[in-house]
């Protein structure tokens, strides 16, 4: 009896080990951490963009910890210096080939993102944009959402409202590359349309540029406005030598997109933005309580840090990814991930958002602001708005 019962336990100890051998492939898979190559500008002249981004995605977890669907969410920081299409694209290749990365995320400017955009076609990897602009990048790959925006979107409210607030004439001023050409070609035709007269476009080099003789172009020129874009970082420089060289005293107003007003540099640019008016999808004191609270909690982990446009395109990337994996329930393939953020809509700290399930693209309201005075420092208060805005599709 006792030696046909010593053999009993014995299979039974034999089948649950069996049993739990076979099982631990999916537990391995299941406990895998979904890898998320974050490639960013953390060094260079575009380093303020890849600072804000790096905040955003930390924060986000601190809030919303490291898992979502029961998967760990691991970012893997690369730092692209910004400037080099060769080195995006090498470090995209790496993270998908070498480190498994699933998801891949960042991109500070246009260039960049197209380099990397074949990468997430041939690894049919889901690529999140939170920051590049450039109407075209969706289309260069079918695996790429948009949570930043276009300089198409955010351009043509501001011309609309410049034609009707008494602007007649204008130069356009914008760095020569797909975001300011796209930015140029929408407020030429939407200021056009509406009756205003576009005296003269012109285009800065994006790397170095010396933004003094194209001034005194404008100068010359003697529109009643200037309408600028040059990428974030950038805008102290032409705000600075626009009052250098004369423009506002001799009656030129200036009216931007909000790259040019870059909430994290505001405190650089100082008095020299006193009331030029911007479109743009953010503005780090706009009014709801959960944008309060973001914008405190960037401040508070970063040293004083003011959080910007890019740090949210940033932070609602992230929110797209972690809801994306509750829906597929932790299942990282790429097509359904992806599938699961066509068509997403949430209240983001910038107000409502929607991912459009046709162009992958975001939707969402495009704010009018003010530089003013609060307390010591510059802002950018809104004060009017136009909603669900898409991309005009240049």
């Amino acid at each position: 009896m006792s030696e046909r019962f010593d053999g009993r336990r014995r299979q039974l100890m034999l089948a649950g080990a069996a049993l739990t051998a076979g099982s631990l492939p999916l537990m391995a898979r299941a406990a895998d951490a979904v890898k998320v190559g974050l490639i960013v500008p953390m060094s260079g002249p575009f380093a303020s963009t890849g600072r804000q981004i790096e905040a955003a995605v930390k924060l986000y977890q601190q809030k919303f910890g490291d898992s979502a669907g029961g998967r760990k969410v691991e970012i893997l920081l690369k730092d692209d210096g910004g400037v080099s299409p060769d080195v995006t694209k090498r470090l995209a290749q790496e993270l998908v080939a070498r480190d498994k990365a699933q998801v891949l995320m960042g991109f500070g400017l246009t260039p960049l993102a197209l380099a990397a955009a074949p990468i997430a076609t041939q690894a049919k990897v889901p690529m999140i944009v939170t920051a590049a602009a450039t109407s075209i990048i969706p289309q260069r790959s079918p695996y790429i959402v948009r949570t930043g925006f276009t300089l198409a979107q955010v351009t043509s409210p501001l011309a609309s409202w410049a034609a009707k607030n008494g602007i007649k004439s204008v130069v356009t001023f914008v760095s020569d590359y797909g975001p300011g050409l796209d930015a140029e070609k929408v407020f030429v035709k939407t200021f056009g349309e509406a009756g205003g007269k576009v005296l003269e476009s012109v285009r800065v080099p994006l790397r170095n540029p010396d933004y003094a003789p194209f001034l005194q172009r404008v100068k010359d020129a003697r529109p009643e406005a200037l309408f600028v874009f040059v990428p974030s970082g950038e805008g102290a420089a032409v705000l600075k030598q626009f009052t250098e060289r004369g423009l506002g005293a001799a009656g030129i107003r200036l009216i931007c997109t909000g790259d040019v007003l870059d909430d994290d540099l505001m405190a650089g640019i100082g008095a020299a933005a006193r009331d030029v008016v911007s479109s743009h999808h953010y503005s780090a004191v706009h009014p709801s309580a959960a944008n309060k609270e973001y914008v405190e909690a960037i401040a508070r982990s970063n040293k004083g840090m003011r959080a910007n446009f890019h740090s949210v395109g940033a932070y609602d990337g992230m929110h797209l990814l972690y809801e994306s994996l509750k829906k597929t329930g932790g299942d990282s393939d790429g097509e359904k991930l992806l599938g699961a953020m066509k068509g997403m809509s949430w209240e983001s700290v910038r107000g409502p958002v929607t991912i459009d399930a046709a162009t992958r693209d975001i939707v969402q309201t495009v704010y009018m602001r003010k530089a003013e005075l609060r307390g010591a420092e510059f802002y950018n208060v809104e004060f009017d708005k136009v909603e669900r805005v898409r991309d005009p599709g240049v």
